[in-house]
């Protein structure tokens, strides 16, 4: 593994994990964690595929998150890491990344050939985060991680409380959940400013395959149905007996859906 280095449009600049060699899959890994969080599905993957995985800013490792935090901004980042790619590009992103991901696919459609898009949680008829959102800032500010990631957790993302109950009684669950809490904040309010509404992506032609958990959130699922009725060349893919984290729980069922994608859009 590599790392690849995007000239900064400002004082940052971005940077990716590169694995493996053949046709490019580009990734924009989901919140709560860094890019590391996709060695599961990249492993299933880099014997075909070069698969490039962007350090979204701000879950970088000693990251000093700027508020407020910008999709745009995030956006401009894979874009970026795009142009170091030669060939057609398969943009793959996962819950805010997948987001993230839209965003720089209304920014530069030609960039990419394909877009593959777990669960993007967003606003297509109220928030993400919303008043829970607030409670959760609060919390933080007050500095009290904890309390902002159950918040997160269990109000915003909606998992039962019975399953965030266990993440905080297990210590290192607990640890993982509070290091990204700054970050996994920031995220949840970049969203909620993108507003309510979806229509922006309406004329986005870029071909498009929409996965869903049939075991995650109803919310998760809804606001995935609208963007498949909004989007006019999209495809939707139900992973039975996932949730939310198939990349942790079913990282090569996750693999296989973006192989089969990779196959009807790059030349594999």
């Amino acid at each position: 593994m590599t790392q690849l280095l995007a000239a900064p449009d400002d004082v940052r600049p971005v940077t990716a994990l590169d694995d493996g060699s053949g046709p490019n899959l580009l990734v924009v890994h989901p919140g709560g964690g860094d890019a590391t969080t996709w060695d599961g599905v990249t492993r299933h993957l880099t014997d075909d595929f070069r698969v490039v995985r962007v350090n979204r800013r701000i879950y970088a490792p000693g990251a000093d998150v700027a508020l407020p935090h910008s999709m745009a901004v995030e956006a401009a980042d894979i874009v970026r890491v795009a142009e170091l790619l030669d060939g057609p590009v398969l943009l793959v992103g996962h819950s805010s990344g997948a987001v993230a991901a839209l965003e720089a696919a209304l920014l530069a459609p030609s960039a990419f050939a394909g877009l593959f898009l777990y669960e993007p949680p967003l606003p297509t008829r109220e928030p993400i985060a919303g008043a829970a959102g607030v409670r959760a800032r609060a919390a933080l500010d007050g500095g009290d991680p904890i309390e902002a990631m159950r918040i997160h957790l269990r109000d915003i993302v909606r998992m039962p409380a019975s399953t965030v109950d266990a993440i905080f009684a297990d210590q290192a669950g607990r640890a993982a959940c509070c290091a990204y809490a700054t970050a996994q904040i920031a995220d949840d309010e970049a969203i909620d400013a993108l507003g309510v509404g979806i229509d922006r992506f309406a004329g986005l032609a870029t071909p498009a395959t929409l996965i869903e958990g049939d075991l995650s959130p109803a919310h998760l699922r809804e606001r995935l149905s609208d963007l498949a009725a909004t989007l006019p060349h999209a495809r939707t893919v139900t992973l039975a007996g996932q949730g939310h984290v198939a990349h942790l729980t079913a990282p090569g069922a996750l693999a296989a859906a973006i192989r089969e994608t990779a196959e009807q859009v790059l030349p594999v």
